[in-house]
């Protein structure tokens, strides 16, 4: 991958909008200070990419760390979440503009579907579209949304979306549907690269991690990103949202990563978007 040279770096979306490609994600960061010292240490640090979610109930948190980190808002990437019982059209323009008023911003970079409600997702795309034109997001994209979730989103949409947040590691590749969103300029993005922790217990990255003198999770990541993937590692310590962002002083060997690809089984450590229910 060409340009993965610093922490502010970026993908470009299919709309032109610049998206970091590497955030900080706060999933089950606690709302209040926890969640506020995570943002503003990670902003502090050069991150501009922070993830949240209306469900993760920490975007009072989110926003604060933003005004107290003194980065400049039009600098930093927000991206927040439409929840399941949020979905419909006029739900989800309630949902967005309670988000924003959560987060005190007055518009969002990138505001994804958490999950393919089914009955409701195409709705819930049409109020996204709307708050698209309507200059209330910079982008719009979708979460957990499986390639027919996608073919099926695209069938009635005037926007393809501009991002599909998965989850995404060694042992879930999901290659094909990778490729359906490169196709489609859709761009893919990581949730969950650690592995929910069960990374550190693979030997291969163990190996890894000795011969190119960097943590395993340092690794994983700099793995995402070499395969043009989006990443938000989430952390509320600030030694380990410094160290995870140390990964670009070094580069992973072609075989390297074809080794990691190697390791896909299908697994999930989260719900599966063809069978959730919550």
């Amino acid at each position: 991958m060409k340009n993965l040279t610093d922490l502010k770096g970026t993908f470009t979306l299919h709309n032109g909008v610049e998206m970091p490609y590497f955030g900080l994600g706060v999933y089950l960061s606690k709302d209040g200070k926890e969640v506020a010292n995570a943002v503003k240490w990670a902003l502090e640090d050069g991150y501009r990419h922070i993830d949240t979610a209306s469900i993760y109930k920490n975007e009072e948190g989110v926003g604060q760390g933003i005004k107290e980190s003194g980065v400049d808002r039009k600098d930093i990437f927000v991206v927040s979440k439409v929840w399941n019982s949020d979905q419909g059209y006029e739900s989800t323009i309630k949902a967005y503009k309670s988000s924003l008023k959560r987060l005190d911003l007055d518009y969002l970079d990138l505001y994804l579907v958490h999950w393919p409600v089914k009955g409701k997702y195409k709705e819930t795309w049409r109020a996204m579209e709307y708050l698209y034109k309507h200059k209330g997001v910079r982008a719009i994209g979708v979460s957990n949304f499986m390639q027919h979730h996608l073919e099926d989103l695209m069938t009635s949409s005037e926007i393809v979306p501009m991002v599909n947040q998965m989850e995404f590691h060694p042992y879930l590749v999901q290659q094909d549907l990778i490729d359906f969103c490169n196709k489609n300029t859709i761009q893919y993005e990581a949730w969950s690269p650690l592995m929910q922790g069960n990374i550190f217990e693979l030997d291969i990255m163990k190996d890894l991690a000795a011969k190119y003198n960097k943590t395993i999770a340092q690794i994983v990541l700099r793995w995402d990103l070499q395969k043009g993937v989006v990443t938000i590692p989430k952390s509320a310590k600030k030694e380990r949202i410094r160290a995870n962002a140390d990964i670009f002083d070094f580069e992973l060997a072609a075989t390297d990563v074809k080794k990691l690809e190697q390791l896909d089984r299908g697994k999930r450590f989260g719900p599966d978007p063809n069978n959730f229910d919550f």
